[in-house]
């Protein structure tokens, strides 16, 4: 279980940046070679992120790496310099096609590496033929660039995101489907922490892992939207507590202040508990 609420991007070029996120209470960084890079400062950002993962330091924060296209100038040696890096995933750009996944796939294993990869989904392209490839063995979740693909629908920015909601629930599906995790894409107006709220608490109810982030600023929100309440997780307990007494007399069901438990509820309850306990002990490691 690895609570991934928070997932904020850090731009591989500012080494202050990177060394502020050591005390930030997000689940995840990824450091940022692409968009938050300038052409000419790919290779000295790549150092820099190459520099800060070997001093370290960084808690129980996951760090990921996200990486050029392999179709761009800098992608080939991104996948070269992070392939046995100790990250939890390299992130590739605008993936919409099984033969890309396959070009990571096969370079990642020219270089002996075992690592995830995390596939941005932002495009339509990449909407309607994700089932194709989002269930590759190599990808372990799905992360949506609503950014880039609010442009390519030529659409508009709105706090609903309404015109968004096909294209956010087929991703869902899908994931779900391959048993993969997304997290939902960012949120541009990253002062206003009301619209934030909003946008997490549709993501979270649509079945989104968490929310990449562009400022830390956003961090708590996204926390408390993806997260579960202490009364939440004080409700799972009760779940299991009556489920399990009910199994041991035999029972299929049982009742908890008035309503019937399933096994469905007891599957929803561990996964609370198990949530809870993962945040629990990475608080007691730190």
């Amino acid at each position: 279980m690895q609570p991934r609420r928070s997932i904020l991007y850090m731009p591989g070029a500012n080494a202050r940046a990177m060394e502020k996120a050591k005390g930030l209470d997000c689940d995840s960084i990824i450091f940022d070679l692409e968009d938050a890079v300038a052409p000419d400062a790919k290779d000295s950002a790549r150092l820099q992120v190459l520099a800060a993962l070997s001093a370290g330091d960084y808690g129980h924060r996951e760090l990921v790496v996200r990486c050029n296209g392999l179709d761009t100038p800098w992608g080939a040696d991104d996948l070269a310099a992070f392939a046995n890096q100790s990250v939890a995933a390299l992130v590739f750009p605008k993936i919409e096609s099984a033969d890309q996944v396959q070009q990571i796939d096969a370079g990642l294993s020219a270089q002996a590496s075992d690592i995830p990869v995390w596939i941005m989904i932002e495009t339509p392209t990449a909407i309607v033929d994700l089932e194709t490839f989002a269930g590759h063995s190599r990808v372990t979740a799905l992360v949506m660039g609503t950014s880039d693909l609010v442009k390519e629908l030529r659409a508009t920015h709105s706090q609903s995101r309404s015109n968004l909601d096909y294209a956010l629930q087929r991703c869902v599906m899908v994931a779900r489907h391959f048993k993969k995790e997304i997290f939902d894409g960012v949120h541009l107006d990253f002062k206003n922490l009301e619209s934030l709220a909003v946008v997490c608490e549709q993501g979270a109810a649509m079945g989104f892992d968490g929310k990449t982030l562009i400022h830390p600023g956003q961090i708590e929100t996204a926390n408390t939207a993806f997260g579960f309440t202490a009364q939440a997780v004080s409700h799972a307990y009760a779940v299991l507590e009556v489920w399990q007494q009910a199994l041991s007399e035999g029972r299929g069901v049982a009742v908890l202040d008035g309503q019937l438990i399933e096994n469905l509820h007891a599957q929803q309850a561990q996964r609370i508990v198990a949530y809870s306990q993962a945040l629990e002990r990475r608080e007691v490691g730190e």
